[in-house]
């Protein structure tokens, strides 16, 4: 099969880009509304529109669209499942300690320690407790992997689809990751929040936001005392999440972190440990008073700074990276009216004329994850598939769910379009029509320190002690005879009170065994069955109904007919209903072809 290798860079993406004005939200009247629009809405304000739905929305006025989206008036009332635990926490392991010596320290020091008692005699009476820290570290992160792919499901099926994408947009506003955090629990807490909450008021939102376990665990709460304010915490709320870099003082933060102290958790559940909390008088923002963190917050909400942080921010994830500062105070100002409420907001933005404009539709470059699920949802599949990994592929192009690389979240827009990100968008498509036969699934197998993991296994086969087996693959090729360095060990084992490299190899075991598998079905599909169903006969008609599925900026017309002479190749005649029983193989060639061209990364 001869291969059509896409060449493109981020310089004729951004060239694809408009500039854009801002000013008129004045409702769309019913008149203007047609078929470009309502895609125009589902895009935006989902994951991928689907030519039945276009038809669907296009039907209805521009309000009863925009409601259905943002209230889920007339939406089906379909009941999405849970996320089904593995059962991997036990007892014992919250809280968990910041590291393996702070943990075999706590071991040494009490006598037990993430529920596992010290050994009373014996070689290593640490290793299980290192073995049982190993164990969290691996499952807590598996199952997280799970957690997201369970979230994914919810992107590509719910009936609710702004409910899913208002919460990916928080999850990046209030970012956290579970490499710090550790605990999947909390950080399924925390994504129920924003799904629970996202469309609701703002500070209801911003409250449970700042009382949830995964956040004050994220930015250190515990170390937030009387005495010994954690400014890092009122920084972040004032900074990242409410005002805005340059609308609040030092002494501001100084002071709001005080109003902070005494914030903390247990397990999963919020508290204040009265002991701790500063009862002075705090100056915040031109107020005085013996403020606790909610009123802080409140104070905070005042401010017009914070409406148009808010506003200006959500506008340039919905609508364009464009907004112009009399536009954001217009906006700033009806969401502060409105009392932060977020449904009435999204309401306002989606009748807006200002986002139908022709500089704004086809003018948002797609997120990694939005890309992935609305890949999914055009080629008409109801599950994610486990092959290719959906957090191996969301992770390589810069954006793994649970992972945001910073408490400021992900860069968007542009950002997502460098030369390697553009490329990697494209071995996507080719691992869904094309699946890797060499696939590993990554919640089977070690991901990281994956091969030093598998030769501890191999070596034990062999019959080398815990010692020999865990030496670092050099030292244990350097070794005279497995019998001589067996021998040499035997001595150090009555004195080691543990050994890291096996406990980090037993935790995968331990992980791997009681968390769930990811089902790994490929990707399901049929574009000869989709190419039959619409009664298309030639490789042009192939090919404009392709771009008019998938795109919403179509490539110019000299490219379409360049991918029509490509597949005219490919099937070896012009007319396509003869190629019926065998097209399929150049059918997925010609869409990695065309889903790596740069129109499609725009919606």
């Amino acid at each position: 099969m001869r291969r059509f290798l896409f060449r493109f860079s981020a310089v004729s993406l951004i060239a694809l880009l408009p500039l854009a004005a801002n000013g008129d939200f004045e409702p769309i009247s019913p008149i203007e509304w047609n078929e470009a629009k309502a895609r125009h809405l589902l895009e935006r304000a989902g994951f991928g529109a689907r030519p039945e739905e276009v038809a669907e929305f296009a039907a209805m006025t521009p309000a009863e669209a925009v409601r259905r989206l943002v209230y889920f008036e007339g939406a089906p009332d379909v009941e999405l499942p849970g996320f089904d635990h593995s059962g991997v926490f036990d007892e014992g392991l919250d809280p968990f300690p910041p590291s393996r010596p702070a943990t075999t320290e706590l071991a040494r020091r009490q006598g037990h320690a993430l529920g596992i008692q010290v050994k009373p005699g014996g070689d290593r009476p640490l290793q299980p407790v290192v073995n049982k820290f190993f164990y969290w570290l691996r499952a807590s992160r598996l199952e997280t992997d799970r957690v997201a792919y369970w979230w994914a499901e919810r992107m590509l099926n719910s009936p609710r689809p702004l409910e899913e994408k208002m919460a990916l947009f928080w999850h990046g506003h209030f970012a956290t990751n579970e490499n710090k955090v550790r605990d999947y629990r909390k950080m399924l807490k925390q994504l129920n929040l924003f799904q629970d909450k996202g469309l609701g008021d703002f500070r209801g939102l911003l409250i449970g936001v700042a009382q949830d376990p995964a956040m004050l665990n994220f930015l250190d709460a515990g170390v937030n005392t009387k005495g010994s304010p954690n400014e890092n915490f009122a920084r972040e709320i004032m900074e990242l999440f409410t005002m805005g870099v340059g609308n609040y003082g030092e002494s501001d933060v100084r002071e709001a972190a005080r109003a902070f102290t005494g914030w903390n958790y247990e397990g999963l559940e919020f508290t204040v440990v009265t002991e701790d909390h500063d009862f002075g008088v705090k100056r915040v923002l031109g107020r005085e008073g013996d403020f606790d963190g909610v009123e802080v917050i409140d104070i905070i909400l005042e401010q017009d700074a914070t409406a148009e942080f808010i506003a200006r921010k959500i506008y340039n994830y919905f609508v364009s990276e464009e907004l112009d500062d009399d536009s954001a105070g217009e906006l700033g100002a009806w969401l502060k009216d409105s009392n932060y409420d977020i449904a009435a907001y999204m309401e306002h933005l989606f009748l807006s004329r200002d986002f139908y404009r022709d500089e704004v539709i086809g003018s948002r470059i797609k997120g990694p994850v939005e890309y992935v699920v609305s890949t999914y949802r055009l080629l008409g599949l109801d599950s994610i598939p486990g092959t290719p990994d959906f957090n191996r592929i969301t992770g390589s192009l810069g954006q793994r769910l649970m992972h945001p690389p910073t408490v400021a979240g992900w860069s968007e827009g542009r950002a997502w379009i460098t030369p390697s990100l553009l490329f990697e968008r494209g071995n996507f498509v080719l691992d869904v029509v094309f699946p890797d036969i060499a696939f590993l699934p990554p919640d089977r197998h070690p991901g990281y320190g994956g091969e030093g993991i598998l030769s501890v296994h191999e070596r034990l086969r062999r019959g080398m002690d815990i010692s020999a087996a865990t030496l670092p693959p050099m030292m244990a090729e350097e070794a005279p005879d497995m019998s001589e360095l067996s021998a040499s060990n035997m001595l150090a084992d009555s004195d080691e009170a543990f050994n890291t490299r096996y406990g980090s190899y037993r935790g995968w075991q331990m992980a791997i065994e009681r968390v769930k598998p990811i089902p790994r079905d490929m990707a399901r599909v049929d574009l000869a069955a989709m190419v039959t169903e619409a009664g298309l006969q030639t490789p042009i008609e192939v090919v404009d109904y392709l771009t008019a599925h998938f795109f919403t900026v179509p490539p110019e017309p000299a490219t379409i007919a360049a991918m029509a002479e490509y597949l005219e190749a490919e099937l070896g005649t012009a007319d396509v209903a003869q190629a019926t029983s065998f097209m399929e193989e150049s059918m997925r060639g010609l869409l990695h072809v065309l889903l790596s061209r740069p129109e499609y990364q725009l919606n």
